[in-house]
């Protein structure tokens, strides 16, 4: 998982040593991040289920509310258009002060750079190696 800033470029990356996307990947990465900003200054933060990812915070108390109060969620252009209308018009970067005109899809791109570096049949079983053959 990767935290890359307005211009796209890769701040951090965190290792996934399990499958799938999962809440405390994204909450370390912007824990770290905001160790390294002044505590006065506001974060926007684009993310696939940014709906999610603050409800659950409010709700679980997953991140301080030293933190939690700087945070402006959204959600990324793409992934936007997919979910209920509410989230579509809280949570859509286009409708939030603050945001400009970023899409939030920064990290597909990296992503698509490096997919070459992935290796086909990391996650393959037996019998897809033999289909393979």
């Amino acid at each position: 998982m990767a935290l890359l800033c307005h211009h796209d470029h890769v701040l951090w990356l965190v290792n996934m040593t399990s499958a799938g996307e999962r809440q405390h990947y994204a909450l370390v990465l912007v824990k770290h991040f905001c160790e390294h900003l002044p505590a006065t200054m506001t974060v926007g933060l684009l993310y696939d289920i940014g709906c999610q990812l603050e409800h659950s915070c409010h709700k679980w108390k997953l991140l301080d509310d030293g933190i939690l109060s700087r945070l402006k969620f959204g959600i990324s252009v793409f992934h936007a258009y997919g979910h209920q209308w509410p989230c579509q018009l809280v949570y859509h970067p286009c409708k939030c002060v603050g945001f400009g005109l970023s899409d939030g899809e920064g990290c597909e791109q990296l992503w698509s750079s490096l997919k070459i570096l992935i290796p086909t049949l990391q996650i393959s079983g037996v019998s897809i190696d033999l289909l393979l053959l």
